[in-house]
């Protein structure tokens, strides 16, 4: 396995052999299952597999928790490397955006609502740093988990809009055994924030079933959610959302697939998590 932090090298060993089919998953370390899931993944489908580790400080607000992000460097280079992946790339904030740094790639209307609007800025600095680490990598496929919906719905945007020669692969969901979606951020919980956090799957779960029973006014699919979480006292709930999967627009009444969204905090930890509905 190739580790490097430096744009030159990373381009020399991907067009060694222009032939291969290369994978590549993006990430901000602190690996988990669901990423290695996507590894798995790409390995299946491609010859090499490509990962990055960078925590983008671009994506993060002011308030936000970069300086307190979970890092953990070499332990995330022996899983890649039990995994049997081909190149890790891991550059420095140096690297990514040097001195003289002036461009951002901003995707208008699918920005704006959901992590848009609770996090100001957030989407600009993920399509800019994925642009980058495309252009960087030029891979065949990249993988991304279902869990962040938005932004596969943003990146797949920014693919098409630009043009990039990359085929986006979204899979599912990696969760614990209690249905929690497997996240960086859960290391944050205490023990008896952990044990509430499900109420996210489980709002979601019931809202998914009155679905399934036939019930598509997005206003009753939202109270059910808002009402499933109000029930756990350690959940404070940021918002809730049953949209247009393709626009993001909130369903009145649902004609069609529904994106159940919503973001939970448990004291300072925000976690977020959502069900595709197929309508």
């Amino acid at each position: 396995m190739d580790v490097t932090a430096d744009i030159q090298t990373v381009r020399l060993l991907r067009g060694a052999d222009p032939a291969l089919s290369w994978g590549f998953v993006p990430t901000m370390g602190y690996l988990h299952a669901g990423h290695l899931a996507l590894v798995e993944r790409s390995k299946g489908e491609n010859d090499c597999t490509a990962v990055s580790i960078y925590i983008n400080p671009a994506q993060f607000g002011p308030q936000e928790d970069l300086a307190n992000y979970p890092r953990d460097l070499q332990r995330d280079l022996e899983l890649l490397r039990t995994a049997g992946v081909d190149l890790v790339f891991t550059p420095d904030d140096s690297v990514i955006y040097p001195a003289d740094f002036q461009t951002k790639v901003i995707v208008e209307e699918v920005s704006r609502p959901l992590e848009g609007s609770a996090r100001p800025g957030h989407f600009t600095g993920v399509a800019t740093v994925v642009a980058k680490l495309f252009n960087i990598i030029q891979p065949t496929r990249a993988y991304f988990g279902q869990k962040d919906a938005q932004q596969t719905i943003v990146l797949r945007q920014m693919v098409r809009d630009l043009n990039f020669p990359v085929e986006m692969v979204i899979c599912p969901t990696v969760r614990e055994a209690d249905g929690l979606a497997l996240s960086s951020r859960n290391s944050y919980l205490t023990p008896e924030q952990r044990v509430a956090a499900p109420a996210l799957y489980r709002a979601l779960t019931i809202a998914q079933t009155a679905f399934q029973q036939g019930e598509r006014r997005g206003d009753t699919l939202l109270t059910i959610m808002r009402d499933t979480v109000a029930a756990e006292p350690l959940a404070r709930l940021g918002y809730v959302s049953a949209a247009n999967p393709l626009t993001l627009a909130e369903w009145d009444h649902v004609d069609g697939d529904c994106l159940l969204s919503l973001t939970v905090f448990f004291g300072r930890t925000r976690l977020i998590d959502n069900l595709l509905l197929q309508g």
